[in-house]
């Protein structure tokens, strides 16, 4: 991940209301260049609305935000030429082919088609290349989605819940391209409700609740900050004994392992999954 130049993309002190409700507040974090970033939340928390600010969708009430190192308000056309989508609005065209839909968005984009037959192998749909999309399943239009939004080989990418009806297979393989592209120097910008997903795939990210950013940083050292201070030792006569990280767990710890007890020891720290509900005290 590069960060030595300006950032892709940063909001400062961003909020927005929707009449009288408050949907966004204070929002301030960068996105560098080759990073993904997670912007993760419960339904509802205000991750699209956020998404739509960045790409000018909507206008923020205060605050500024930059795109490319410009304030968005200063951006053209053909700094959106750089960005690639996907969202819940994504639109592909039901009467023609996943092939079709694909070769129109590079022609919009002003690419050439050549890329489009790996595209395809990429995500599995080689075979289904001249299914109509009003035919296909979920997983497929999402897979069809997500390769219009890379046909142009976007440097930014906003991807909105990208894995979203895939099964295991097709979301390993998700996985694997969006690492390509982060090799590759592309930034991704990501929500997702996979916590696992997030720690797998993101440099950083950021846990929205309720409009406010209540925890930012590197996925590992987010978890180890609400590590908890007990140790899990399996033991061959004892059953599970929980000892604290202390002196005094030290000298019990040093006891069974010379008295050849120990089965196996776990230090209990919290996955991302229980740091996000612990944070926000709701379900994703």
């Amino acid at each position: 991940m590069n960060t030595t130049s300006s950032p892709v993309l940063s909001m400062e002190g961003v909020s927005l209301s929707f009449g009288a409700k408050r949907v966004l507040d204070g929002l301030t974090f960068t996105v560098q260049r080759g990073e993904c970033f997670g912007f993760l939340g419960p339904s509802g928390a205000g991750k699209t609305t956020t998404i739509k600010l960045l790409t000018r969708q909507l206008t923020a009430d205060t605050g500024r935000i930059f795109l490319f190192g410009r304030p968005i308000e200063h951006t053209s056309s053909s700094d959106y030429d750089r960005i690639g989508i996907l969202s819940d609005t994504s639109a592909l065209y039901d009467r023609l082919s996943i092939e079709e839909n694909l070769r129109l968005y590079a022609k919009i984009r002003g690419r050439g088609e050549r890329a489009i037959p790996a595209l395809l192998e990429r995500v599995g749909l080689a075979d289904d290349r001249v299914t109509l999309v009003k035919a296909c399943s979920k997983g497929m239009r999402q897979r069809a989605a997500l390769l219009a939004a890379l046909v142009h080989a976007p440097e930014l990418v906003f991807l909105d819940e990208p894995t979203s009806g895939l099964d295991p297979a097709a979301r390993a393989e998700v996985h694997r391209m969006l690492r390509e592209l982060k090799r590759a120097g592309t930034t991704v910008f990501i929500t997702t409700h996979d916590m696992a997903e997030a720690e797998s795939i993101c440099d950083r990210l950021a846990i929205l609740n309720e409009g406010h950013i209540i925890a930012l940083g590197s996925p590992a050292p987010l978890t180890m900050e609400h590590a908890r201070n007990r140790i899990v030792v399996a033991t061959r006569t004892h059953g599970t004994v929980e000892l604290t990280k202390d002196a005094r767990a030290a000298d019990a710890m040093r006891d069974l392992l010379a008295s050849g007890e120990v089965v196996s020891i776990h230090s209990d720290e919290p996955d991302l999954e229980e740091v996000f509900l612990e944070l926000t005290g709701r379900e994703l």
